[in-house]
């Protein structure tokens, strides 16, 4: 069967779209950081924290949770993910599945 213009194979996912593109492990990347920095907002929030205390707390500068918290800027440093995740008295958990 040839495919029409027009076709949308109905059993391909979004993720064949993103592979197909070349878009999968950059998206991917991104809705990691977003969801890190979603739990790292909501537990600064908790512990009413503002970022100048967090970045106090992880002894780091502003700057550096600025990026942390900025889904676009996927480099962070395991270190730094560990202080954060200490400042708001929580335990960094990677794994590889």
């Amino acid at each position: 069967m040839t495919e029409q213009k027009g076709y949308i194979d109905r059993t391909e996912t979004f993720d064949d779209f993103l592979e197909a593109d070349g878009l999968l492990e950059e998206t991917e990347t991104i809705a990691l950081k977003q969801v890190i920095a979603d739990q790292l907002r909501a537990a600064m929030q908790q512990e009413g924290l503002t970022k100048t205390a967090m970045a106090e707390r992880m002894n780091s500068s502003r700057q550096q949770l600025d990026r942390l918290l900025d889904p676009n800027n996927p480099s962070v440093t395991l270190l730094t993910l560990r202080r954060a995740a200490t400042a708001v008295g929580r335990n960094l958990r990677i794994e590889l599945v």
